[in-house]
């Protein structure tokens, strides 16, 4: 990611929100800390017992420095005020019978000193036992070599996460969080990236490469901020393939902008983030894991590997610890960090605990801000899975027998596309790029965007074929060939087409009622196949 925009909220940090807004001192007689009279205290408390999330983030705003007018600029302001005491009977006049009037007026004097404390419990300093349980950072013991920082980076990295909802008139679509990737001093707007998740109106199938997924661009979008207050998202561009979205906002006060890891490797402590519906922030630890996706997913996916304890914040305490709460609050959209404080991707939930890294998210958002609107890729027209990833038996076997040891290898096919008319087929093994040995799906995500940058660059567009270089082995052959393959650039969602033909005979039976050697179906079945699809679907004894 560009470092102008990296570094810009570090450098102006210090001309952050902390002036005294005009007037505050005033406000002060009005705040939760002013004493009030003990009738309207009494009555206050009668009716309220405790305060409601929304009191409380407004409880919050009143303890502002802006809000307050704190500071050692105006410390003549300050009245003190008188200490809280707390009432008592001396032991002489305890007794109820012989001194009734003593106890009534204990007990109206308690009533005041107890309202005035948990007037004061109610500061923001004095937080109240939580309702949700305490994050994995607190009572995961486990984590106590990286605890310290750990916390750090969580705080760092929690101030670019804000969480946003989405409604089509009237009606909730989604929410989900974002992180803040940008924002102009001169017209105070911010850019939020989130997950394209946001706008999704359907969902029909797990499978993405099947492309039938739609997207609400017209989505009412709200951006919920750290202070409390929300702000109205305009939609700028989603890209279908990698599920991101881009979101202007305008906010007055600077925002704090995240730094992008440049590396995301297996096993590395990393903790995603996210926040509820009150934005309290969600922490929950793992490692990364770098595998196959399954053959629905798409390839620039890393994942989330955590414990069952290492439990997020959010839940409520009599059960914190359960696996199945967990997974229903996904943080979709929220940062995965790590210690450093750094995103190493973002939170793009499916079935599995899939985020997308970072070296892939930085050279999206370097797209979208160099070709505004783009994020172009190649579209191969194949699915695969790395041989890294395979068992070290089969990896040896294969390098025994055959000397081939690292590549992808070709999952499925899409119909009518070149590499299928160039003999590409199921098993094949794709070794290099144009000249580039490839290991993993994410390696060759990372190609294909640079490969888009460079056919923009020397004046190339979008929804235009270009040629690349693959090196094949195609294992049924043994034979390893260098071919030039046309390929489609596009901002799309690639499309994976399934070949696929109806049986619309009993199998065994021409049309003609004629013995036939062409239906397909098992040589050794007895079954009797009457099966007439309505589209183009796979048979179910063909998986």
């Amino acid at each position: 990611m560009d470092e102008s925009h990296r570094g810009k909220a570090a450098e102006e940090g210090d001309s952050g929100p902390h002036s005294r807004a005009p007037g505050a001192a005033k406000k002060r007689d009005s705040s939760p800390d002013s004493e009030a009279s003990p009738g309207s205290e009494t009555e206050r408390e009668a009716k309220k017992k405790r305060i409601s999330p929304g009191e409380e983030m407004e409880l919050a705003q009143l303890a502002r420095p802006e809000m307050r007018g704190a500071g050692d600029d105006h410390q003549d302001e300050f009245t003190p005020k008188s200490p809280i005491s707390m009432p008592y009977i001396p032991d002489e006049l305890k007794d109820p019978t012989a001194y009734p009037a003593t106890l009534a007026a204990f007990e109206e004097a308690e009533v005041k000193y107890n309202a005035k404390l948990r007037r004061r419990y109610r500061l923001f300093s004095l937080p109240r036992e939580p309702e949700v349980a305490p994050s994995c950072l607190v009572h995961q013991r486990h984590l106590l070599p990286i605890r310290e920082p750990a916390k750090k980076a969580v705080l760092r990295a929690a101030k670019s996460i804000v969480r946003l909802s989405s409604s089509v008139d009237g009606k909730p679509l989604a929410s989900c969080c974002g992180l803040w990737i940008d924002w102009e001093k001169e017209s105070k707007t911010g850019i939020v990236l989130t997950t394209a998740h946001l706008i999704r109106s359907k969902h029909p199938t797990q499978n993405h490469w099947e492309g039938t997924d739609e997207y609400n661009t017209k989505s009412n979008v709200i951006v919920h901020l750290l202070d409390g207050t929300t702000a109205d998202a305009h939609y700028l561009y989603h890209q279908e393939h990698y599920d991101l979205a881009f979101f202007k906002v305008r906010v007055v006060e600077q925002v704090e902008l995240p730094l992008f890891s440049d590396s995301v490797h297996c096993g590395q402590d990393v903790f995603r983030l996210g926040r509820d519906d009150h934005m309290n922030l969600r922490i929950t630890h793992g490692r990364v894991e770098d595998r196959n996706p399954v053959i629905y997913e798409r390839h620039h996916y890393m994942y989330f590997l955590h414990q069952k304890n290492d439990c997020l914040s959010h839940q409520k305490k009599d059960n914190y610890i359960s696996h199945e709460k967990n997974d229903e609050c996904d943080d979709d959209g929220g940062s995965v960090i790590d210690l450093d404080g750094k995103v190493s991707g973002l939170v793009n939930k499916n079935l599995e605990n899939s985020f997308v890294p970072s070296c892939i998210l930085d050279k999206c958002v370097d797209l979208w801000r160099k070709f505004r609107c783009c994020i172009p890729r190649l579209h191969l027209g194949m699915k695969f899975s790395s041989i890294k990833f395979l068992d070290p038996i089969q990896i040896e076997n294969m390098w025994r027998m055959y000397k081939i040891e690292d590549g992808l290898i070709v999952k499925e096919v899409s119909k009518e596309s070149h590499a299928e008319k160039l003999g590409i087929c199921i098993g094949d093994i794709i070794e290099r790029f144009n000249g580039e040995r490839v290991s993993t799906t994410v390696e060759l995500e990372n190609m294909l965007l640079d490969r888009c940058r460079d056919h923009l660059d020397q004046g190339g567009q979008l929804n235009e074929k270009i040629d690349v270089s693959i090196q094949v082995f195609h294992a049924e052959e043994r034979l390893r060939r260098n071919i030039s393959l046309i390929v489609d650039v596009s901002d799309g969602g690639e499309v994976v087409k399934r070949r696929t033909y109806p049986i619309t005979a009993i199998e065994g039976m021409s049309a003609s009622g004629q013995s036939s050697q062409n239906v397909a179906g098992p040589a050794h079945s007895n079954k009797r196949w009457y099966w007439k699809p309505q589209k183009e679907e796979k048979c179910s004894w063909l998986s």
